[in-house]
């Protein structure tokens, strides 16, 4: 007896399509049945998903890095799958694609309508917001687009901490995170799709992992955004300088040369933050930086950073990063440490 017929999914490729993400979720999905089967249990098994791609065009071209991509369909056949995909794209970090791939985003948006579950990997999502999808109900993507989210798509409830974020009850929609959160999305879908046996087979098989510690580990709280406000330029510069310092905030309104209230308001509307929130910001990526890289005690780190309290900061170090400063340091303090060869 057969069983059910595989999931139909739809890949998006552009030229600015990151061709990792693209070609790792094609792996992943085509083997969703059939991998396992074969190097475990001694069976061919059957597919449980075909994934295709769909382009902007039904011409051979190439993605990102000069990847080559040959699409099996183009947005002007108007493909219908019950699964849209939508992968990591190279975009700068205020790079909102306003004016570009318009019959792409509208074909996302006929098959969102004519009920297609929509998902996206990384900045795949900023392309969903520019097709207005997502006004309205909270996404992600990676957490350097916060700011881009904040600025061009207001509309969107955006969330840089998950890696896995739900645009209604309904789960139509689901965006994923940072750069490797094709693993995570690749997951669910096998899991929501298939089943989540088979979702645990596939990411033991590729050595997969759900990231359930979320984005805030991997995320840089302190960015220099565009803006043309040259006093709150001068400001960001001496909070840089002097962020350790308990009387920072001080120095920073005297030597700002305007009052105390117009500083803090055009500090917000510039970068999105408080200065106090700016100096936090600053002291917890410098206490990564020395858990990362140097052996002193957390209590030491607190005070390097401009702590005498350290249940304090370690209650704020937890907020911002998502874990404990020992956590943070067992999590990131080896990446830089390379194996001794055994001779």
């Amino acid at each position: 007896m057969s069983g059910p017929p595989p999931l139909e999914a739809l890949i998006l490729a552009l030229p600015e399509t990151a061709g990792s993400a693209l070609y790792g979720m094609i792996d992943v999905l085509s083997a969703t049945g059939t991998l396992w089967e074969q190097l475990v249990a001694e069976d061919t098994g059957a597919r449980r998903i075909v994934p295709r791609i769909v382009a902007h065009t039904s011409h051979a071209f190439d993605c990102g890095n000069r990847i080559p991509v040959q699409p099996d369909f183009s947005v002007g056949d108007n493909p219908q799958a019950d699964v849209i995909i939508l992968p990591e794209l190279w975009l700068a970090p205020d790079d909102d694609m306003h004016g570009r791939h318009r019959e792409v985003v509208e074909w996302i948006r006929s098959r969102y309508l004519g009920g297609s579950i929509i998902y996206t990997a990384c900045s795949g999502s900023v392309l969903l917001a520019a097709s207005g999808l997502l006004d309205g109900r909270e996404a992600t993507s990676h957490w350097a687009y916060r700011d881009l989210f904040r600025t061009r798509f207001p509309q969107v409830s955006f969330r840089p901490e998950p890696n896995l974020v739900f645009a209604d009850r309904t789960g139509r929609i689901v965006t994923a995170g940072g750069t490797t959160s094709w693993h995570d999305l690749a997951i669910h879908i096998i899991s929501r799709h298939c089943s989540p046996g088979e979702a645990l087979r596939i990411a033991k098989i590729y050595l997969l992992k759900l990231h359930g510690e979320g984005q805030l580990p991997y995320t840089s709280l302190v960015r220099r955004q565009p803006h043309a406000d040259s006093i709150v330029r001068r400001a960001e510069d001496l909070l840089r300088e002097h962020f350790r310092e308990l009387t920072a905030l001080s120095l920073v309104i005297a030597e700002c040369g305007i009052p105390e209230r117009s500083l803090k308001r055009r500090f917000k509307a510039a970068t999105g933050l408080t200065l106090i929130a700016y100096i936090q910001n600053l002291r917890i990526e410098e206490a990564k930086r020395l858990l990362e890289c140097e052996d002193i005690s957390v209590e030491e780190v607190a005070v390097a950073v401009g702590y005498e309290n350290c249940a304090f900061f370690r209650r704020l170090f937890k907020r911002c990063s998502g874990l404990t400063p020992g956590e943070y340091r067992r999590m990131f303090a080896s990446i830089g440490v390379t194996p001794a060869i055994e001779g």
